[in-house]
């Protein structure tokens, strides 16, 4: 007797590969993989943004009445689910360990993502508790190195998305939603920590600046960026790679024009160093296969535009700007860098090198294997942005 095949699931296009295994984790009724899936994903509950502002690094949660389930529930949300930002709420990360140990009330259900193909409904007593922590403790809470995408909800095509994928490398390297524009990231608190502990930004105004000062990009003031500029300017002339004692020669006569004999030794031997800085960096670069052999970065603009791309969203998450404002930001971001580089590649190799001569002091850690991994999932996953758009 022939055996009969379960049904196929309903088809459903869910935003995100964690909406994607929860739904099919709840069609199979396996709920242990559902929870399996739960424990290793970002959990988002809103908050009054009055009470977030008043009491910085601290957060609220609120049932409510589910009528699906006909209980009260803490509602939490996955990042495929997570709605447009708006002014008011604003979301909190967390996850479901902490989910567990700061329940506030046992008679209240957990709710995860009511009104979607892949909700669930659950009970919160101690011992349900108790078993979403023997789930939490067998993932590993690490999603970096990874490429996600937003499926539904994000673009996929055209200048916004060409802007966000000026931010991938960062996006691959934290583990977050590449062309998610309605950006929560890490939620409204940390987002506004963050902020202010690694760009001193505390206010709209001071967003404002940073976001400007990036898309500007101001390479030409920097000496990273002169002497990219004189060796463009050999190669223009001469042709082929140039090697790194006619580099240095031509600085050394461009400085001693401009600042006269007198003043230009220093300068000169900061500029000299820095040259073989770089040819060191691009000798690492070709070695790992970021730089063809017969290639040299042009400029280290991608460096401040992959930031500004990513800073239009950070803005976005710490309601310093609003979607129009951020979505602006990101098109400039794209179109800037399409002006300076001829493809990913070569963007990604300016990008790299920026943050290795900010960070890496040569020490080829993790600024720069971070980036080295991220770099190769967005030059060979059949899903990256880099083989889907052009780059031009």
């Amino acid at each position: 007797m022939e055996i009969p095949k379960p049904p196929p699931f309903p088809p459903w296009q869910a935003p995100t590969d964690v909406e994607h295994r929860l739904y099919e984790a709840k069609m199979r009724g396996d709920w242990a993989s559902y929870f399996d899936v739960l424990a290793d994903a970002h959990l988002y509950h809103a908050m009054p943004r009055g009470f977030a502002e008043a009491n910085p690094g601290y957060v609220t949660r609120t049932p409510y009445w589910q009528r699906q389930a006909g209980r009260l529930c803490y509602t939490f949300l996955t990042d495929g689910m997570l709605p447009p930002p708006v002014s008011d709420p604003v979301f909190f990360r967390t996850d479901l360990a902490a989910t567990a140990d700061k329940w506030a009330d046992p008679a209240a259900w957990l709710a995860i993502n009511p009104g979607s193909p892949c909700e669930a409904y659950f009970p919160a007593r101690p011992q349900d508790r108790f078993m979403w922590q023997q789930h939490a403790q067998r993932v590993s809470h690490d999603c970096s190195g990874a490429l996600r995408t937003l499926w539904v909800g994000g673009p996929l095509h055209g200048l916004v998305a060409h802007g966000l994928a000026c931010g991938a490398l960062l996006c691959v390297s934290n583990g977050s939603l590449w062309n998610a524009m309605g950006w929560h990231g890490t939620g409204f608190p940390r987002e506004r920590e963050r902020l202010q502990e690694w760009w001193g930004i505390a206010s709209r105004a001071d967003w404002l600046e940073a976001i400007e000062g990036l898309l500007q990009t101001n390479v030409s003031q920097s000496a990273w960026e002169f002497v990219l500029q004189v060796r463009r300017a050999i190669a223009r002339e001469y042709g082929g790679m140039v090697e790194p004692s006619h580099w240095r020669e031509v600085i050394e006569r461009v400085v001693r024009h401009r600042e006269g004999e007198k003043d230009a030794g220093a300068e000169v031997g900061r500029l000299h160093k820095l040259v073989g800085r770089i040819a060191r960096y691009e000798a690492r670069f070709r070695a790992d296969g970021l730089l063809g052999e017969s290639k040299q970065v042009r400029s280290v603009a991608a460096w401040h535009l992959g930031r500004a791309s990513k800073m239009a969203r950070w803005g976005l998450g710490a309601r310093y700007c609003d979607p129009a404002e951020a979505q602006n930001a990101v098109v400039r971001a794209g179109r800037a860098a399409q002006v300076s580089y001829s493809s990913w590649e070569d963007f990604s190799a300016g990008y790299i090198l920026g943050r290795c001569l900010h960070f890496d002091e040569e020490e080829f850690g993790g600024w720069y294997q971070d980036m080295l991994e991220a770099h190769r999932i967005l030059v060979t996953d059949p899903s990256s942005p880099w083989l889907n758009l052009p780059f031009k």
